[in-house]
């Protein structure tokens, strides 16, 4: 995607053939940094600290730790060690374990020796399957947004978002906003609501960023004022990410994205969910009883930076001191909440047939899945 005409990813090689180079989101939206990162543990920090987020982003810069692993010790010993550094890294974004499994399925059976190159190999193949991934997402999400424009010729299309899964969350194009993307540049009238998001300000930060410069009409929100919009007729449909998503159809999602679908639901918005395939988990039956919920550190919802009047970076506490605090990274929508999965393969419903059918390779070879009943 562009920032001022000028094309990036959010994740690349450097001219060097080995190092990477990433955008530092922690810097946004008031400093463009980008980061090299030269090692595995540059990876596993990149990925813990949130200088890199967005479950497709966390996949593909694990590879690249895979890739920068097997320069400092390709030997088996080598590889399982970061293997196990990697995976522990973020607890609930499948992508990060299914770079993983990828990466080691390709290196076990090799040659220690051909490590290397071929750890760059399909790291590259990794992330170039992503950015393949996201334009399968964006040309299926712009038929439903093409399907409201036509119902209101010459108005503008009300889209609202929840965190990011724009192109900083994936290599490139975003999930919940390549269809955005790609409405924009066909011409559609589109306007999107953007969720600040807290307590990391994720699309206040980075979506609200990444759309202003690539020129997207949109409007930053409080999370609480997504219900009042539906009320009145403002909201068309929203469309969201996912972190992971269970074989039943069940999302998970930033914290507040539950709230979101509910009040979609009972003001007959349609709730749309854009998702690369590497994010399904068939072997996750029940997204609410099952997937693991990241409880994040205290200190994203005491503190807040932001930049002063005279242009300085500062870090204050809005919380009293004495006042404990509770933060769960994320939630979990239950399927009958989700209009659609927005995937590279179509739009399909939120239930475990339907998954299965359309991505039956991502189904083989795990326990317990073909145990299951089509639409338990």
């Amino acid at each position: 995607m562009k920032v001022d005409g000028k094309h990036f990813r959010s994740i690349w090689r450097e001219r060097d053939g080995w190092s990477v180079g990433a955008i530092d989101q922690r810097r946004l939206p008031h400093e463009f940094v980008v980061a090299r990162l030269t090692s595995c543990d540059d990876a596993a920090v990149a990925i813990r600290d949130m200088l890199v987020r967005g479950a497709p982003l966390i996949g593909a810069t694990a590879a690249y730790g895979m890739a920068l692993a097997m320069r400092e010790d390709c030997s088996d010993a080598g590889l399982k060690r970061a293997y196990d550094t990697l995976v522990v890294a973020r607890p609930t974004a499948i992508n990060l374990k299914w770079a993983l499994d990828e990466m080691r399925a390709t290196l076990a059976p090799i040659d220690p020796l051909e490590r290397a190159e071929a750890a760059c190999a399909r790291a590259d193949e990794i992330v170039e399957q992503d950015v393949e991934i996201n334009r399968g997402i964006a040309g299926n999400g712009l038929a439903l947004i093409e399907a409201i424009a036509a119902k209101k010729p010459g108005e503008v299309v009300n889209v609202l978002t929840h965190c990011n899964a724009g192109w900083l969350a994936t290599v490139d194009w975003g999930t919940a906003t390549a269809p955005i993307y790609l409405a924009h540049e066909r011409g559609i009238k589109i306007h999107v609501w953007v969720d600040e998001t807290r307590p990391r300000n994720q699309g206040a930060s980075l979506t609200a960023w990444e759309l202003g410069h690539h020129g997207v009409p949109h409007t930053v929100i409080p999370d609480n004022t997504g219900g009042h919009l539906m009320q009145h007729g403002m909201v068309d449909l929203a469309i969201v990410g996912t972190d992971r998503v269970a074989a039943n159809g069940d999302v998970c999602n930033k914290i507040g994205t539950y709230l979101k679908a509910l009040a979609a639901h009972d003001n007959g918005v349609p709730f749309y969910v854009a998702l690369p395939s590497p994010t399904i988990d068939f072997a996750v039956h029940d997204g609410i009883r099952d997937i693991p919920i990241e409880q994040r550190s205290g200190v994203e919802v005491t503190d807040m930076t932001g930049r002063t009047a005279d242009g300085r970076l500062e870090t204050v506490r809005i919380v009293p001191e004495s006042s404990p605090v509770a933060n769960y990274g994320f939630d979990v929508t239950p399927a009958r909440l989700v209009t659609g999965l927005i995937t590279e393969r179509g739009v399909l419903k939120p239930d475990r047939a339907s998954l299965a059918a359309a991505f039956p390779e991502r189904r083989r070879g795990v326990p317990g899945e073909r145990s299951q009943p089509p639409d338990a």
